[in-house]
């Protein structure tokens, strides 16, 4: 596996560094600086007490950590967050409990997220009068399968219609 240096301030001194909890991992554990409760349904913008500079061509992703997804219902709101090279703030997560029916607390130092660090491509857009034909087309949202049936809605006021 390759690896890239990635320069790293703390913003909160006594915060854990970003960590990796086993070596193949491809993302690393990033902590919240406060503790906060979440009710069912409530966000937060917690602080992992760190700011990085990602080298020109690299950006860093922030994941939901999938133990606390599945366990508490705790997700990220814009998964994956993105950290653009430019940034040089302190990195925040959008936290929002998904649960309906217990409250999340979480404690100063409790894991929260994963920063994947990957190297991006830019796009150079060109237009076309039309697009290359492809075997999928414009399907999209379920057009490829695996759902017994699927609710695709109509036009405003019009009956639903399910389609298999």
């Amino acid at each position: 596996m390759s690896s890239v240096k990635v320069l790293l301030t703390r913003v909160d001194p006594d915060v854990a560094l970003p960590a990796y909890a086993e070596p193949g991992d491809a993302g690393a554990d990033l902590v919240t600086t406060t503790d906060v409760v979440l009710e069912p349904g409530e966000r937060a913008l917690v602080g992992t007490g760190i700011a990085i500079a990602l080298p020109e061509g690299y950006v860093g992703f922030v994941h939901p950590r999938s133990g606390l997804a599945a366990r508490m219902g705790l997700g990220v709101v814009n998964a994956p967050g993105t950290v653009d090279a430019g940034y040089r703030g302190e990195i925040k997560v959008c936290l929002i409990n998904h649960d309906r029916r217990a409250a999340v607390s979480l404690r100063r130092g409790d894991r929260i997220a994963q920063l994947v660090v990957q190297r991006v491509e830019h796009a150079v857009f060109a237009e076309v009068d039309k697009l290359p034909e492809s075997r999928r087309g414009a399907g999209g949202y379920g057009s490829t399968g695996g759902h017994d049936a699927l609710t695709v809605p109509e036009e405003p006021g019009a009956e639903r219609r399910t389609e298999v």
